[in-house]
């Protein structure tokens, strides 16, 4: 069996080294990192696309799909897309989302308010803890 020497921790004074395996010890430290890789939580982001004239049945039936992804643990990402002379209906888009931000309350936290980013107005919206 073929044993090196392995400097553990080279700014202590003086460095701290153990003889062990090296190849045993190089796999051990990728499955500690593989252990702690899986224990991640990996963030979703769904994202529901509006226009300023969205009609009622439209608005519900994408309502119905973010309820979904908030209770699954997803983050929702909605956004008022303004196409062309469109771009004038900004108040529209705004209380659009505000109006969605509202219906979804129970089911997430708004993270940040409405803002306009070129030609979209986006809102994003976390999901409640459990």
């Amino acid at each position: 069996m073929q044993l090196d020497l392995v400097e553990i921790s080279p700014k202590a004074n003086p460095p701290v080294c153990k003889i062990i395996d090296y190849k045993k010890f190089l796999y051990e430290q990728k499955k500690k990192q593989k252990e702690l890789k899986a224990k991640q939580i990996k963030v979703v982001v769904k994202e529901i696309r509006f226009g300023p004239n969205t009609d009622d049945h439209d608005f519900e039936f994408k309502l119905n799909h973010a309820k979904k992804f908030l209770s699954d643990g997803s983050k929702v990402k909605a956004y008022v897309f303004f196409k062309g002379r469109t771009i004038v209906f900004k108040d529209r888009g705004e209380i659009l989302l505000l109006k969605f931000a509202q219906e979804l309350e129970e089911y997430g936290v708004v993270e940040s308010m409405p803002k306009l980013e070129g030609k979209k107005m986006i809102i994003m919206i976390n999901p409640k803890k459990k």
